[in-house]
């Protein structure tokens, strides 16, 4: 079994910083893009920003020059770091995993943690 745990969700002020960690774990044999999705109540989820293993980048327009996301794939974990942070930003933030079991024949599936509150507000 597989699971993805993030951290690092809170409460902080407009212009503050937090950073978000989400670790994989389990029988993992390889992890193909690592992202965030966040989800506003009343809104759909919508993506914040993937990464691939070699590191290329992806960011929704909106978090652009704001966020970083990172991974470290000898702990088969991905980062968040989110700057400027605005009220807007909260959300729940979940953490994604296109991954491959070990056992499953080099099918890849798609993984979700429970998700991190971020509540940014003054």
């Amino acid at each position: 079994q597989v699971q993805l745990v993030e951290s690092g969700g809170g409460l902080v002020q407009p212009g503050g910083s937090l950073r978000l960690s989400c670790a994989a774990s389990g029988s993992i044999f390889s992890i193909n893009v690592m992202g965030w999705y966040r989800q506003a109540p009343g809104k759909q989820r919508e993506l914040v920003a993937t990464i691939t293993r070699g590191g290329r980048t992806n960011y929704a327009d909106s978090v652009k020059g704001r966020f970083t996301i990172s991974r470290d794939n000898a702990k088969n974990t991905v980062y968040l770091q989110m700057n400027s942070l605005k009220p807007e930003d909260t959300a729940a933030y979940y953490c994604n995993a296109d991954l491959i079991q070990s056992g499953s024949y080099g099918y890849s599936d798609d993984y979700w943690g429970r998700g991190t509150q971020v509540t940014v507000s003054s």
